[in-house]
């Protein structure tokens, strides 16, 4: 369970990258729509995963996004330094977070599912 010091470094991190995202790299391969979905902290505050999600038109899209802003690390660590009351800055390590995509997945077959059933009801064969 994360200490209240991890959680808040947690919630500064996910603040500036987010910030740092949408309004201050201008790379032409990020394309689409990046969020930051949730960031882990070790207890130590010297490194922190952050997952992302990115809703691109096409995989290679999402991956080209997702190497930008792995690129840019070191840029959005310069941010998160200043943003951050703390001796150390923690490491960021990029992670695609892929529990939207399956979620959306699973909503979609969850919907055919309900119209095949609507249909089956319908259906005056029976």
């Amino acid at each position: 369970m994360p200490t209240r010091r991890q959680e808040k470094v947690a919630r500064v991190i996910r603040e500036v990258v987010s910030d740092a995202i949408a309004n201050h790299l201008s790379d032409p391969r990020i394309t689409g729509f990046v969020s930051v979905t949730r960031v882990d902290v070790t207890p130590d505050l010297r490194s922190a995963d952050v997952y992302l999600s990115i809703l691109a038109p096409d995989d290679t899209a999402k991956e080209l996004t997702f190497t930008a802003i792995t690129h840019a690390r070191t840029r959005i660590q310069s941010f998160l330094a200043e943003a951050l009351e703390s001796k150390f800055c923690p490491v960021l390590r990029f992670q695609q977070d892929e529990q939207f995509r399956k979620t959306l997945e699973v909503m979609k077959l969850i919907d055919q599912v309900a119209s095949e059933r609507q249909k089956k009801d319908t259906d005056p064969q029976e």
